[in-house]
């Protein structure tokens, strides 16, 4: 299979405006004839769901979620990135751009990232125009604040609810398509099944989440905006009913699955408290810009945080890598932390934390100012834990966060089946092995606003000229009864452990082995205990209730089947990348100093795989850096 990005000609600076100026367009008149399904309504699915509704196109949009604004966006706390250089600390478009390039290891495309930074000025604007209520400086100026992986404050941020008020912006523009009736909303329906007909991506199957009832769709495109998968270790920052379903239905009809054992774990969550929790609560990494990370210098140290001497605090990042400190990009950070709990250094009741403390900050800055930047974080603390971390050191812990990997697009974020697009965080677009901090509000903003509208229309002008297919087409037929015969065959096992158990159980093998570091032993163990898993739960899992009805079992056993899929394939992947770059760490290769070992000349390509019953096939789309020559990722 030849992957073609389709990426423009010219210089680097000119890629998007080249590919804008001779893309084909549709004309207003015509775009009333074409319907877009959009599956997803968190930033990048409202985002593109309303936009394509404001240019005229039929659109239909879908949620698992009750509503829109309930979409996972809200979590992302700390801020949003833009290249705007509001500080005068020497910021631009190509430190950006480099910045973002460097942070995944050079793992990406230069002309998708490079179009990031790019649109990232406009995006600003755009959101300020929707009223969000951006940080502002006394005298009115949109304030800045600093990210891991970057020496310059360029992050733009409301407290520390940014991705809620982003999502807010979004959700009214896609209301008001709503009550336009530009857009049909479908709540509480979750897809099941891609359907393609003649080789293009022209519908989907879903599920009425409330019925049961079994449902189908047609359009001219498909539009993914359904998030990352990282409930695939589950426990995570994500939301419980987050999921890669979607995307993994469309890999098994012929879409490619791109990167997919880049995963990164975050390094500012609350820490696991018990085998009973189902998910992890994410702490801004804003917080890092004024708290100092530290541990005991003694092992075991029993003693609370405050009763140990600045003499005796081992502040590890700031003396490990001293340029940026605290501030380093999360996959170091994440290792890290987990460096320094292994070695004994852990705190907590589980000794599986460490501290992020702000009393110098407070010192420095006044408490006022602290609460004001991130008062609702400290409050969200306290309300968790019981603790008032203006008085003493939040602790804190590594965990799932977000995926880097996800459905191969190319420069139109198109994947490899015509007609069926990926934007924001389920398509492997822009982060590489690694992804910068508010980069993920970013690229999920200007995927859905800015790209896919200008993109799909070269598409849809070529669909004019075929005739329209309706969902009585015989493949909606057979894709349907296929959903129904693999439901009822879930339903119909009755066997004796709970769907719950299977997640956990799988969550063990992968955090453990395909996590924040791996080697080729663990990875194969992995892949075994997987099998065994995947074969266990077909003969065991017991799922109450029947398919017509509301069934939340059902819902996270069809999750379920599909995270165990995924999950092979990541140990799959991850096996197969003999390197280590950004949040893909594999033991044999690291330095002495315990740093990454990146193989340029061997794996300075995007693996994309293909789907086959009997394993997975790999096919490489060589990255070619014409303008940013690979360096070492270095922080120190």
């Amino acid at each position: 299979m030849l992957l073609d990005a389709k990426i423009p000609e010219g210089k680097l600076e000119d890629k998007w405006r080249n590919y804008q100026i001779n893309s084909q367009l549709v004309n207003p008149a015509n775009k009333k004839k074409l319907n877009v399904i959009v599956v997803g309504s968190g930033l990048s699915g409202a985002g593109a769901a309303a936009t394509l509704a404001e240019l005229g196109y039929d659109v239909q949009c879908f949620c698992y979620q009750d509503s829109a604004r309930r979409a996972h966006s809200v979590a992302a706390q700390g801020g949003i990135n833009a290249a705007k250089n509001y500080q005068h600390d020497g910021d631009s478009v190509w430190r950006m751009f480099f910045d973002t390039l460097k942070g995944g290891d050079f793992r990406s495309r230069e002309a998708n990232t490079y179009r990031l930074a790019e649109l990232s000025a406009p995006l600003i604007d755009h959101f300020t125009q929707q009223g969000v209520p951006f940080a502002r400086e006394y005298g009115g100026v949109l304030v800045n604040r600093s990210f891991g992986g970057v020496q310059v404050q360029r992050t733009f941020y409301a407290r520390g609810q940014t991705g809620q008020q982003l999502l807010l912006a979004a959700y009214s523009q896609l209301y008001k398509m709503i009550r336009a009736k530009k857009v049909r909303m479908h709540t509480r329906t979750e897809m099941l099944d891609l359907v393609v007909v003649d080789g293009k991506a022209k519908g989907i199957i879903a599920r009425n989440l409330v019925t049961g009832a079994i449902e189908r769709y047609a359009a001219d495109a498909i539009v993914l905006a359904t998030g990352g998968y990282s409930r695939v270790f589950r426990l995570s920052t994500l939301a419980i009913g987050c999921n890669g379903s979607a995307i993994w239905k469309a890999h098994k009809r012929g879409a490619l699955f791109a990167a997919p054992s880049f995963t990164q774990i975050h390094p500012t969550a609350l820490p696991q408290s018990s085998e009973a929790q189902s998910k992890l609560t994410l702490m801004s990494e804003s917080l890092r810009n004024d708290g100092r990370i530290w541990v005991p210098k003694d092992k075991n140290d029993n003693r609370k945080a405050n009763d140990i001497p600045e003499e005796e605090r081992d502040y590890y990042l700031e003396r490990r890598y001293p340029s940026f400190g605290n501030l380093a990009p999360r996959d170091i950070a994440s290792r890290a932390a987990k460096e320094r709990i292994d070695a004994g250094h852990g705190v907590g009741r589980l000794k599986n934390a460490v501290y992020l403390d702000f009393k110098h900050a407070i010192e420095r800055l006044g408490l006022e100012t602290i609460q004001d930047r991130y008062g609702n974080l400290f409050s969200m603390y306290k309300k968790i834990t019981g603790v008032d971390a203006y008085k003493e050191p939040m602790q804190i812990s590594p965990a799932a966060h977000f995926s880097m990997g996800g459905l191969w697009v190319d420069y139109e974020l198109m994947t490899t089946i015509p007609g069926l697009y990926a934007v924001g965080e389920c398509n492997f677009s822009d982060h590489g092995a690694n992804r910068l901090g508010a980069n993920s509000l970013l690229q999920a903003s200007v995927d859905g606003y800015f790209i896919l509208p200008n993109t799909i229309n070269n598409y849809l002008a070529s669909e004019m000229k075929t005739p329209g297919i309706s969902s009585d087409h015989p493949a909606f037929e057979e894709v349907e009864e296929e959903v129904k015969e693999y439901i009822e065959r879930l339903l119909s096992i009755n066997g004796t452990k709970t769907v719950d158990y299977f997640h956990r159980e799988l969550g063990k093998v992968m955090w453990q082995e395909c996590a924040m570091s791996r080697n080729s032993e663990g990875l194969k163990k992995a892949l075994s205990r997987i099998e065994e898993i995947k074969e266990d739960f077909w003969q065991e899992v017991r799922i109450n209730g029947s398919a017509s009805q509301m069934n939340p079992e059902l819902e996270k056993a069809l999750r379920l089947a599909d995270f165990i899929e995924l999950g092979i394939l990541m140990c799959t992947d991850a096996l197969q990348r003999e390197e280590s770059c950004g949040a893909h760490f594999r033991e044999e290769y690291q330095t002495s100093e315990g740093e990454a070992v990146r193989k340029d000349a061997d794996y300075a390509y995007v693996s994309a795989w293909e789907y086959h019953s009997e394993g997975f096939k790999l096919h490489k789309e060589v990255l070619e850096f014409e303008f940013v020559k690979p360096t070492v990722r270095s922080y120190k």
